[in-house]
């Protein structure tokens, strides 16, 4: 099980150090010996705390609530908690640390693991923490340029919510409001049509007046010759009144006539103030139509007026919804100045795998000046005859404790296989009683 990922081994010591200075061993008095003989519960202790300080976001960690899926299939689901909470905590630490490049994290691995597999677990994740605060410090710098970054995008935010609520109260207002409008719409529609009516009945009505105009003055002058005349012939009856006596007969035939033309007179004079009465009634009907039109008028151009005001509101709803397109624009640009940064950031992950190849450089060397020494070390070692025998026997004694400790390990590795084998078939059965 060797892994694909380069790190130091540390010490339990050290391990232990670390695990309090980052805040994530599970217990208070956790000492080297607890991780030189582990515990099952040491490694899933740490895995948790780490995933719930370091990976997970607030409010992303597991619940422990079972899907309806698994509810249905599960007979008894409050006895399989445990084991279901165990299997995700270690589904979650394989894939993180497959993400690292440390392979070959198996079940056993996180429920019985060995002193060797516990300090190679929390060396990688130890170490992985170090590359996360060295990482943090580089970037510490790019960050401290834009301090208010957050705060104006958060005024930002809260500015377009805010114009957002109140484009929504309008745009609610107006839906509120449209019967109402649609109403008035219908109400002005009908009193333009009135108003169409009634001044088609006031044209009439003044054509009327006109004609009424025209035949009154016509009766006046009718009036003033028949007073002309009648004056004319009061003169003329003078006059026969001075011939009477001449011609009584005469003149009384002519009186008579006379006094049927007063008569006559008189019946065309009474039939002209009747016409007249006629006129003056028609005439004040028109007045009392034109002041119902009158009022009629007043109440259109109130009308008129709350469809101005609607039509302010709905310039202002747009002015605001332009507004809000311009401060989207504003962010669209805080975008592309975090894409920048972004690129700085990625600028100096090159410039850092650039070091990394440096001092991967200077190992190199360092190595081949070590290998150098080494082998003069050795040509000096060769002189050393004398000494020769007494390490040629010390390894051959050491060769049969090679091969005792590898017969060892060897009946130790297939006793090992053995339980790993039934417990992967415990577990194995395990999942598939789980899913059915």
């Amino acid at each position: 099980m060797a892994s694909g990922f380069g790190f130091p081994i540390l010490s339990p010591a050290e391990i232990a150090e670390q695990l309090f200075q980052y805040g994530i061993a599970p217990v208070a008095n956790l000492r080297p010996e607890n991780i030189a003989s582990p515990q099952p519960d040491l490694l899933p202790g740490v895995l948790a705390r780490f995933f719930n300080s370091f990976v997970d976001a607030p409010g992303d960690g597991e619940d422990g609530l079972l899907g309806f899926s698994d509810l249905e299939v599960l007979d008894n689901p409050e006895h399989h908690m445990e084991a279901i909470r165990v299997l995700r905590l270690y589904n979650k630490s394989q894939a993180f640390l497959d993400s690292i490049q440390f392979k070959d994290f198996t079940l056993a691995d996180f429920t019985r693991p060995t002193p060797r597999r516990v300090v190679e677990v929390l060396s990688a994740l130890i170490n992985f923490l170090f590359y996360r605060e060295e990482k943090v410090t580089l970037l510490q710098p790019i960050v401290s340029e834009t301090p208010d970054y957050h705060e104006r995008t958060l005024e930002l935010k809260a500015r377009m919510a805010q114009l957002q609520k109140e484009i929504a109260d309008h745009e609610l207002a107006e839906q509120m409001e449209e019967p109402m409008a649609q109403q008035l719409e219908a109400d002005v529609n009908a009193l333009q049509q009135k108003v169409q009516v009634y001044n088609k009945q006031q044209l009439a009505l003044r054509a009327k007046a006109a004609v009424i105009n025209d035949k009154k003055e016509e009766i006046h002058r009718k009036i003033t010759q028949a007073d002309f005349e009648l004056t004319k012939h009061a003169q003329e009856n003078s006059r026969l009144m001075s011939k009477l006596v001449k011609s009584p007969e005469k003149v009384q035939r002519a009186l008579e006539e006379k006094k049927s033309a007063r008569a006559k007179l008189k019946e065309s004079e009474k039939i002209a103030m009747q016409n007249d009465q006629e006129k003056s009634a028609a005439l004040e009907i028109r007045n009392k139509a034109h002041e119902k039109l009158t009022k009629q008028h007043s109440k259109i151009q109130d009308v008129h007026e709350q469809l101005v005001a609607a039509k302010t509101v709905e310039k202002e709803v747009k002015a605001r919804k332009a507004k809000l397109n311009d401060e989207s624009v504003s962010v669209m640009s805080f975008d592309a100045q975090i894409v920048d940064w972004q690129g700085k950031v990625h600028e100096m992950e090159e410039r850092l795998k650039g070091k990394v190849k440096e001092r991967n450089q200077i190992i190199a060397d360092e190595n081949q000046k070590l290998g150098a020494l080494s082998s003069e070390i050795e040509g000096k070692l060769q002189c050393l005859e004398p000494r020769e025998k007494k390490v040629e026997a010390t390894i051959a004694k050491a060769s049969n404790l090679c091969s005792e400790a590898a017969s060892a390990r060897t009946a130790a590795t297939a006793e090992q296989q053995k339980i790993r084998a039934k417990f992967n078939n415990i577990v194995k059965a395990v999942v598939q009683h789980l899913h059915g």
